[in-house]
């Protein structure tokens, strides 16, 4: 399955995973300069979010093109469960 997203759509997740990526880095730098640890882990929290919505975002358009394939899913020759199982599977790897 490829992943499409429609405009806005890409807009969204690209924009919180650039936020993530500049939390990323300003947790390297505090890290650098020796800053409060609480410091720290608050902009690291920060950023694993962000990456966690990300993927949420990503695994949400994946969920709405695989619905709209599961009649296509025995034309490829992927059961429906085949196809319920490697969702499971998409979801875990974010749990």
């Amino acid at each position: 399955m490829e992943l499409q997203f429609e405009g806005d759509e890409l807009k969204s997740v690209l924009n919180r995973l650039r936020r993530a990526q500049g939390q990323i880095s300003g947790v390297i730098r505090m890290i650098e300069e020796g800053r409060d640890c609480e410091e720290v882990v608050t902009q690291l929290a920060a950023a694993s979010r962000a990456l966690d919505r990300a993927g949420f975002a990503i695994i949400a358009t994946g969920l709405q093109q695989c619905l709209t394939d599961v009649e296509k899913a025995g034309q490829n020759g992927e059961t429906k469960e085949q196809m319920r199982a490697r969702l499971e599977k998409l979801f875990l790897s974010l749990a």
